[in-house]
């Protein structure tokens, strides 16, 4: 689970940055939680930063997002339903 628990770690930096509430994995609103963060990251907006990004860093990115979603989805296959974009590629 380092792919996962890497993303949740520089979500919370960002978060305690902004003093924003800390993301979490240990239960299942937290696990909803970080799914769609998930989802909003691999959106093709999110993801290309509307189309500023070098295809090799989309990729890197995409890589990154996909395999902690894909963790996430083994520990919590309800939550990681809401992983739209996981499932789609749209």
């Amino acid at each position: 689970m380092t792919a996962l628990q890497a993303y949740i770690d520089q979500k919370n930096k960002w978060q305690k940055l902004f003093k924003g509430p800390q993301y979490e994995i240990q239960t299942a609103k937290g696990r909803q939680v970080v799914a769609a963060c998930l989802d909003s990251d691999l959106s093709p907006e999110n993801l290309t930063c509307d189309g500023e990004l070098s295809r090799a860093e989309i990729v890197r990115r995409h890589r990154v997002l996909t395999a902690a979603a894909t963790e996430l989805a083994r520990l919590d296959p309800v939550a990681a339903k809401a992983i739209y974009e996981l499932y789609t590629g749209e």
